[in-house]
């Protein structure tokens, strides 16, 4: 974990994101994702004790028991969420740098339901925000 005092030049700070959730971490551009998933669920736990929302009227996901069960996507295309989602398949020991994650980057997560033994695709469910106000000016 890379704790605000110990913020290096070479660290990371990256957007994960999960529904209407938003997570800012620092992380070593060279810790495995297998950290990455361990400090992640602990802030998770810590801060969404009750599980994590898709959007503000739907139920609470639970968290995972094992954080091997948080899979990561980035987009498709940068900058539009609405071309979708690439899956990163970061194996435990793989890095940030070796999937070529940049700084400030957004990371879409999402939990591998325990009871699907192969891997299979993963939905990655992400709200970004939308501004009512400046849309009812825009349709005016």
């Amino acid at each position: 974990m890379v704790r605000r005092d110990q913020v290096d030049d070479i660290d990371l700070s990256i957007r994960f994101k999960y529904g209407i959730h938003t997570i800012f971490l620092f992380v070593d551009a060279n810790s495995t994702f297998s950290d990455i998933s361990a400090e992640l669920l602990d802030v998770l736990r810590e801060r969404y004790p009750d599980g994590l929302k898709a959007d503000k009227d739907s139920p609470e996901t639970a968290l995972p028991d094992d954080a091997s069960r948080i899979e990561y996507a980035t987009l498709e295309v940068a900058g539009d969420p609405s071309q979708g989602w690439k899956a990163l398949d970061a194996k435990g020991n793989d890095t940030p740098m070796f999937k070529k994650i940049k700084d400030n980057q957004v990371v879409a997560f999402a939990f591998r339901d325990e009871a699907v033994e192969e891997f299979g695709e993963v939905v990655f469910d992400v709200a970004f925000p939308i501004y009512e106000e400046e849309e009812e000016v825009d349709d005016q």
